[in-house]
């Protein structure tokens, strides 16, 4: 008996717009797992997979950041980026209301509402990169230029220097 593979908005909405996609799927418990962990559990380098950050601005815009795993957003460049003084994380109390996704589970595609979504620029040199497909334990590989088409993102420097 072959397993489903599991579909979820993301993959949906890709699949709809005909975006070249490969799925992968690791064993986790009911808690996210952290980023540099699931690219181990599914053998891919920590560089090809990125998380999805959901920061709020002092105006009280949603911004949506995607960055490397293993790197850390810096919020002033993500404030400049969006032309904003200042942002900071959004309260994990209000990632499900403000995304439709859950902690660990957030993918920058499919939100509830259409957000204003950076990619960092480490992204454009790859081939394809991995992001959340919507769901705990589902990540979904592809281009960063169809992410960014479908997402309406920009490419932009949002990491600490290391």
């Amino acid at each position: 008996m072959s397993k489903k593979k599991v579909k979820t908005n993301a993959t949906r909405i890709l699949e709809e717009k005909n975006i070249s996609i490969k799925l992968y799927e690791y064993p986790h418990g009911s808690a996210p797992v952290d980023g540099v962990s699931a690219a181990g559990l599914i053998g891919k380098n920590v560089e090809e997979v990125f998380k999805t950050l959901v920061t709020k601005s002092n105006s009280g815009e949603i911004i949506v950041c995607v960055i490397p795993v293993a790197k850390h957003l810096d919020l002033k460049k993500a404030a400049r980026a969006s032309k904003n003084k200042s942002v900071d994380m959004l309260d994990l109390k209000d990632i499900t209301k403000v995304t439709g996704y859950v902690r660990g589970g957030c993918s920058p595609v499919g939100m509830k509402k259409s957000y204003t979504t950076f990619i960092d620029i480490s992204a454009k040199d790859l081939d394809t990169m991995i992001v959340s497909a919507g769901k705990i334990g589902h990540q979904v590989e592809l281009n960063p230029i169809d992410l960014a088409e479908v997402v309406g993102a920009e490419f932009v420097d949002l990491t600490l220097a290391e």
